[in-house]
């Protein structure tokens, strides 16, 4: 494989290091020998061996010039910060400030910087808006903005002239993983949902739109994304290109749900649409008695339910899918099986003694 850099010094900082992506990108970083880490998020961490962790309000240009501009050995900048906001018009410019203020931070201080690769999602491609053109392609056009994926990248490409470094924009579908309070968490909304309905003897119901049970979509294992957002961060190939990864199989619920019903030792019953954050909302009580019953971690009921997350994906009644090719084209050639998936998940939270 043609690299950028075979020292053994590379230096990642990962930005967004307790979310999801961030987690188990460092989790895989740690895995292989040439790289320093360093793990930024608001609430910073408790640093290891070979992580250290910063906090940072990524949101004060200040904060992020005094906590991050000292980092000068960084060679690759791995973005997944991400902050939550009502609307889609709402999310442009945090989302897009904590941006400029990390490339700002760091690149005039890390002469060494050779790659900022960035994450998106089908964002890019309207897939939150409605029923898109399918299977998506990294060529296809962008729709009518707001979209902050969009100005993210176009703000890294109008950087990136005349720079010593190259971007890669990396576009997952659903990414499935272990992380608490994240507000974006398909795995754990399962989890959780199924572990309720057993808790008070009730079939696994599926709670999302009639047509969304039939639709045809995939996933993205957070393992498998941390392996080719490295891939796409050191080989040269890849340099200034955007790459859908995805697990590199398809699956409709209808398929999938009574399967991992039978994995919580579950039936199922007809599917019924009900809203997630409106049924789930006076279950803190319960979740407490079962954490106590089951002497599970005392994680709060907040950090391990995303209700909200879980509506919004069950409520997707079009195909929700794109073209995995280029990044096999180019190189990458990992995939994961998704019902092996999210029974892997299931399990690593019961021996995390999350759920029961």
């Amino acid at each position: 494989m043609e690299t950028r850099d075979n020292a053994l010094n590379k230096t990642a900082l990962v930005v967004g290091a307790n979310g999801v992506i961030g987690r188990n990108l460092i989790e895989y970083l740690e895995q292989l020998p040439d790289w320093n880490i360093i793990g930024v998020s608001r609430r910073g961490g408790k640093s290891t061996a070979r992580v250290r962790y910063v906090a940072v309000d990524l949101l004060d240009e200040q904060d992020s010039q005094e906590k991050l501009s000292s980092l000068t050995e960084v060679t690759h900048i791995f973005y997944a910060a991400y902050q939550d906001r009502p609307t889609w018009a709402e999310l442009v410019a945090p989302n897009l400030a904590m941006l400029v203020n990390v490339v700002n931070a760091i690149e005039p201080s890390a002469p060494g910087l050779q790659h900022i690769s960035l994450m998106q999602g089908y964002k890019v491609y309207g897939a939150h808006l409605g029923p898109f053109k399918t299977p998506a392609k990294e060529t296809d056009a962008y729709h009518m903005p707001p979209e902050f994926n969009v100005d993210q990248q176009q703000f890294l490409e109008r950087r990136q002239i005349g720079s010593r470094w190259t971007w890669s924009a990396i576009r997952p579908s659903v990414v499935c993983g272990f992380a608490l309070g994240n507000p974006m968490n398909l795995a754990m909304v399962i989890a959780m949902y199924a572990s309720i309905s057993k808790e008070l003897g009730l079939p696994l119901r599926y709670p999302g739109k009639p047509g969304a049970y039939n639709s045809l979509l995939e996933m993205t294992d957070a393992g498998l994304l941390a392996k080719a957002t490295v891939w796409a961060a050191t080989d040269e190939r890849c340099a200034n290109q955007a790459f859908n990864i995805t697990n590199g199989d398809l699956f409709r619920w209808n398929e999938m749900w009574p399967k991992i019903a039978a994995y919580f030792g579950l039936e199922t019953a007809p599917p019924l649409q009900m809203s997630l954050d409106v049924v789930m909302a006076d279950k803190e009580e319960l979740w407490n008695r079962m954490v106590e019953k089951y002497g599970l971690e005392n994680n709060s009921y907040k950090d391990v339910s995303s209700w909200k997350f879980g509506d919004f994906v069950f409520s997707w009644d079009y195909d929700f899918f794109a073209d995995g090719t280029k990044a096999r084209r180019f190189g990458f050639h990992e995939f994961m099986d998704t019902e092996q998936m999210f029974l892997d998940i299931f399990e690593d939270l019961r021996q995390r003694k999350v759920i029961p």
